[in-house]
């Protein structure tokens, strides 16, 4: 336990009649920053609400900093939170947002000023203390909730949807200044988020959720890379699920069909060893568009989108319409017909999965 800030042991939350929760497990490590991703209803926020306190798991422990804090109430599990709407008090100053759970606490008056302003100079708002939170930015309000929440020097921080109110580029701004702001003060950190990008850039592990359940929890590279099944590899991008036959097996050499018939021979010493059946994951860029021929499978283009840095097909084949990249120099167009070569630096292997 001494290892992990944060632990949850088969929690199982319901709303009403409804499971939302169907035995999670997670542990995260102090000064880790863990983020929750997933589509809407997968259960993420559903966990981060068990965590603050504000509803109650049907069944299962929850443990932060050594302490089970399964049956308590919000006001006492001691962590900070920062909200999708930022829930500033609109008749409080920034210093006495800042300040409003140090208040709670009784913290002395002396202690409470040099905490919030030390908070304030940290997120760079040293000049805004005695502004209503109506005169800032959508940023600056983010950075004066972020301060509320470190002030009180909780053991754990948590951020439901931080960022999704702001634009683009001060998304990727503030997400910058979160993970600084994270590791500067060593606070273990659970992250909510439905933002693919968001989470693999800030993130020290992310956990996928589907249907209540994690179903894979890794670093944001094994996860881009190594997909633990087709739910995850299609969520992390790799849209085409090729799936594959083995039909003859030669040493390290293996040839496999597709559906539609076309046979391919693969070295099991680049992909490791292959069952019977399986699926190969690959990204856009993971079907190369060539001239029909040997080892390719073959298709028409139906769509063409404009990428900036590629062209992006739509190419129907007997294994369904395929998304394929093709560099700007190669303009196939409409309707043409082609073949598609695997190019396995953007591909995965995956258990078999019936569609």
């Amino acid at each position: 336990m001494a290892d992990h800030a944060v632990t949850l042991d088969n929690v199982v939350a319901h709303y009403g009649r409804t499971q939302v929760l169907h035995g999670l497990n997670l542990s995260v490590g102090e000064g880790e920053l863990v983020s929750l991703l997933g589509a809407s209803g997968c259960g993420k926020t559903t966990t981060l609400r068990l965590l603050a306190g504000f509803i109650q798991p049907t069944s299962g422990a929850i443990t932060v900093a050594g302490r089970d804090v399964t049956g308590l109430p919000p006001h006492k599990r001691d962590a900070g939170i920062v909200f999708q709407n930022y829930a500033l008090f609109p008749h409080l100053t920034v210093a006495d947002n800042v300040g409003f759970g140090l208040k709670q606490r009784k913290v002395p008056v002396a202690e409470r000023e040099a905490r919030v302003k030390a908070m304030l100079a940290r997120v760079g708002l040293a000049d805004y203390a005695d502004r209503l939170p109506a005169a800032l930015s959508g940023g600056q309000r983010q950075r004066v909730a972020l301060a509320r929440a470190l002030a009180i020097d909780p053991p754990l921080l948590m951020f439901d949807e931080p960022l999704s109110n702001l634009d683009a580029k001060l998304r990727i701004d503030m997400r910058v200044e979160i993970r600084e702001l994270q590791r500067a003060n060593r606070r273990t950190a659970i992250y909510v988020t439905h933002d693919q990008e968001e989470a693999f850039s800030i993130s020290d592990r992310v956990a996928i959720m589907h249907a209540g359940r994690i179903v894979q929890l890794d670093t944001p590279e094994v996860l881009y890379t190594r997909p633990v099944n087709a739910f995850v590899a299609r969520f992390v991008g790799f849209d085409n699920l090729l799936p594959m036959t083995v039909i003859a097996r030669n040493g390290d050499a293996v040839t496999v069909e597709t559906v539609g018939g076309t046979r391919l021979a693969l070295s099991q010493g680049m992909t490791g060893p292959l069952p019977d059946r399986f699926l190969v994951g690959a990204r856009p860029e993971g079907l190369e568009i060539v001239s029909m021929g040997p080892e390719t499978i073959p298709g028409k283009t139906h769509t063409r989108s404009y990428l900036g840095r590629a062209y992006q097909y739509k190419v129907d084949t007997a294994m369904g319409v395929l998304t394929a990249n093709a560099p700007l120099a190669h303009d196939h167009g409409q309707d043409s017909a082609v073949g598609l070569r695997l190019n396995f630096e953007h591909c995965c292997i995956l258990p078999y999965e019936e569609n």
